[in-house]
């Protein structure tokens, strides 16, 4: 080994597994097909790319040079409610695919939802795509060792998601170990060091203890080569004009958040008087509590409009909204798949004016540019409260947007918690933007466009 290819190595800078693109799609913008060509000369790449940006066209696209490359089928998977939405923009465009719940794979691009990855064998394809693999942060999540199995019997890989690391920058190590790269151990081990005083005392011997309850933070001097690396194997993008292109009809309409207090009608059993919730349990207690007034709170708010979403997390809150919002449809997860899937298709082809369900059934991957209004009951978690946002607020959008948000008095510190996510994620997407943009411009330096004259006298 000589002592570059020793440098490289330890640069754990992510190599080049792909081929050049054998076909293009017309129907591409041209920020598509840079992220299309780029992913497949990759072979093994994430897409971290925002909400409506086109990830289900680039995607298939990406899947269909890899079956004409290896004349293999091509296995997608996705979460429930998008298999069929997939299916029906592979129409669009004339790519070949097809919904499989029983294990079998299909001509050229099978699709299927993470519950049913267990039924398949990785023999039968070539290449595999990760749609919403956020999925993948949770490091100890049954879910995300069955996929990172199942990927590494893949010749080539493709991780799909507006949300890679929602809550810390340390869960990007799943997403590489999926790829092929760095594993999270390795990656926390590499750039981030362990403050050992925030490690609870009852966290102590348990496993992954090394993550587990800790506070992680960059290394001296190891944050830039973090980004580095993250930008080896993964295109960040929020607007066109992050790579360089112009950004079009890109642009996102006005979005208005209006958060609503509730309080209860009558406190707490044991209490005189309304007291502020402190801690997650309390909070719980609250929202159990106030169900009601909070329920009948946005049912006021959905039926003011046309067509609206209503999110909540609770199975009494979904029943309590079915009663107090007429002619409204609701997915529960007891729910079969089907039943799901027909409730969706009816909400997406106008036949239900008012819809209620939760973030973890239907806040990923649907597109519901055709209405403008939701309402919702937050939680701590960023990435449900963006994600189903983003079902409405998002590229082709053609009107202003109206979220409310409709909290109890205890619940100040998910707002300031969520604003927190909020603002990581923003510097996220800046640094690896950042660092994208010092890559091209290298790139750009190393392409030399002028014929080199050779002096007669060395010829």
């Amino acid at each position: 080994m000589d002592y570059q290819t020793f440098i490289d190595t330890k640069s754990q800078l992510n190599t080049e597994h792909g081929f050049e693109p054998l076909w293009m799609p017309d129907f591409a913008f041209d920020f598509q097909k840079h992220l299309i060509e780029w992913a497949l000369k990759k072979g093994r790449a994430a897409y971290l790319a925002d909400c409506g940006l086109g990830k289900t066209p680039m995607q298939l696209a990406w899947a269909e040079n890899v079956v004409r490359h290896t004349n293999k089928p091509v296995l997608i998977v996705t979460p429930l409610a998008v298999g069929r939405q997939t299916v029906k923009e592979g129409e669009k465009f004339g790519i070949e695919c097809h919904v499989s719940r029983d294990g079998s794979k299909k001509p050229n691009i099978t699709v299927a939802n993470y519950e049913q990855l267990h039924k398949f064998s990785p023999d039968d394809f070539s290449g595999m795509v990760c749609d919403e693999s956020s999925i993948l942060k949770n490091f100890d999540g049954q879910t995300k060792e069955c996929v990172t199995e199942f990927m590494r019997r893949m010749s080539y890989r493709l991780l799909c998601t507006a949300t890679a690391a929602p809550n810390d920058y340390i869960e990007f190590g799943t997403s590489s170990e999926a790829l092929g790269g760095l594993g999270y151990m390795d990656m926390l081990g590499m750039f981030f060091k362990n403050d050992q005083n925030s490690l609870h005392p009852s966290t102590r011997g348990r496993h992954n203890d090394a993550w587990y309850g800790c506070k992680w933070r960059f290394k001296p001097h190891a944050e830039r080569p973090f980004w580095q690396w993250l930008c080896s194997w993964a295109r960040a993008v929020r607007k066109p004009s992050d790579l360089g292109f112009d950004d079009g009809k890109f642009v996102l309409p006005q979005l208005t958040v209006h958060q609503h207090i509730v309080q209860a009608s009558r406190p707490l059993d044991g209490y005189l008087f309304t007291v502020p919730a402190h801690g997650l349990s309390e909070q719980r207690s609250e929202r159990k509590h106030t169900v009601t007034e909070r329920c009948e709170r946005m049912a006021e708010l959905v039926m003011k409009n046309k067509i609206s979403v209503a999110w909540c997390h609770l199975n009494v809150e979904g029943d309590l909204l079915e009663r107090f919002i007429p002619n409204s449809l609701q997915v529960s997860g007891s729910d079969s798949d089907e039943e799901k899937e027909e409730k969706f298709d009816a909400f997406a082809s106008g036949q239900c004016r008012y819809f209620i369900t939760k973030p973890k059934i239907a806040g990923f991957g649907l597109n519901w540019q055709h209405c403008s209004h939701t309402a919702m009951f937050p939680s701590h978690s960023f990435e449900q409260y963006y994600q189903s946002v983003r079902r409405f607020w998002r590229f082709g959008q053609q009107r202003d947007v109206t979220v409310d948000v409709i909290t109890t008095e205890g619940e100040s510190d998910v707002m300031q918690n969520l604003q927190r996510k909020a603002d990581a994620t923003d510097k996220m997407f800046s640094m690896i933007v950042q660092e994208m943009g010092h890559e091209l411009s290298v790139q750009q330096r190393d392409t030399f466009t002028t014929k080199e004259i050779i002096p007669s006298w060395l010829s």
